[in-house]
């Protein structure tokens, strides 16, 4: 079974994935930020029976974080399957996780619940379709916290109302070679929704397209807001595309990025990032016989952490970068 990850969908020359986020909370306990030890035990217990006792039951398993190595625990944050504040507290955490990994709950997080369902592609609406199925298991067993004024309560004001965030992963290296990113991260803002960098200062050229308003605004409403400035953005990344194509000098560029990742035999991870942006931008463009799945593959499966814990050794920064780069090099034979 394809992870979603390993896809393609709607406009996944641009739109690497979808994803639905839902912040839910039980109205008789703490916030998780105020609860003892006991308490958490007793709503993780409460959680879990919720979808145990549920159809969903044999689709998830529980992660319980305390007994893996902090390689094996962070290979799940930089999967996004958890977040990274997640795991400052790795002693106490757990989550269950589908059989496919295209949706994770943590559990007493910020939130007592955080659903995120990913899908393949620009498909919103199918993460959605996962999460809200969720949703009814957990609102149908328990006492979740609403108010008629303020919509779903919780532990941060900025969730208020539907507690729902959509985030599309956008490739954007044409329009982040003419700095014209910037720009459109001012714009979307005065739209209210984000733009930020996946990785830290802009590597691979993956960009996060958000909504940051949840109150006063139905899911519906929300998700068409974010697809419609995608499509917006799918327009005019495609358009600096076509523009490059004109230049040999791009050209010669991504064909000398496959010479790399063919032949590296080091690779750390801002240039493994980079490359591989070329690389996806190089098949977009039918310059390159690489698919997605692949590209994927590698953007997940070969991060640090994730590479220490597959290996089961130690690995500093730089045995990272050798076997990061072998096995890239035995991907592409």
């Amino acid at each position: 079974m394809s992870k979603w990850y390993q896809g393609s969908g709607n406009n996944s020359d641009v739109v690497m994935f979808s994803k639905i986020r839902l912040a839910r909370n039980l109205a008789d306990s703490p916030f998780p930020s105020k609860m003892s030890d006991e308490i958490r035990k007793n709503v993780t217990k409460k959680l879990y029976a919720a979808i145990k006792s549920s159809a969903l039951a044999n689709e998830f398993d529980m992660v319980n974080l305390e007994p893996l190595s902090d390689a094996q625990a962070m290979s799940y944050a930089e999967k996004q399957l958890i977040s990274r504040e997640f795991l400052r507290n790795k002693e106490k955490a757990s989550f269950m996780l589908s059989k496919d990994e295209d949706v994770s709950i943590m559990l007493c997080e910020e939130d007592h619940i955080r659903i995120s369902a990913f899908s393949s592609g620009q498909s919103l609406e199918e993460a959605y379709k996962k999460a809200d199925e969720l949703d009814d298991v957990f609102i149908k067993t328990l006492n979740i916290a609403f108010s008629d004024k303020l919509g779903f309560l919780t532990a941060s004001p900025v969730n208020l109302g539907t507690g729902l965030k959509a985030s599309l992963a956008l490739h954007l290296p044409a329009l982040a070679s003419s700095n014209a990113v910037y720009r459109l991260t001012a714009m979307v803002g005065k739209l209210g929704l984000s733009l930020r960098e996946m990785f830290k200062n802009g590597a691979g050229d993956i960009y996060i397209l958000s909504n940051q308003v949840s109150l006063g605004i139905s899911e519906k409403s929300a998700i068409d807001n974010i697809n419609a400035i995608c499509d917006q953005i799918v327009k005019q990344e495609r358009k600096a595309r076509e523009q490059l194509k004109e230049n040999i000098d791009f050209e010669d560029k991504i064909y000398r990025t496959m010479g790399i990742l063919k032949s590296a035999r080091k690779l750390d991870f801002d240039e493994f990032l980079n490359t591989l942006s070329l690389a996806r931008l190089g098949s977009s463009l039918k310059y390159l016989d690489i698919d997605y799945k692949t590209i994927g593959n590698m953007l997940y499966e070969l991060q640090n952490a994730t590479l220490t814990a597959s290996s089961g050794a130690e690995l500093n920064e730089q045995l990272c970068s050798k076997l990061r780069a072998q096995l890239v090099r035995e991907r592409l034979e």
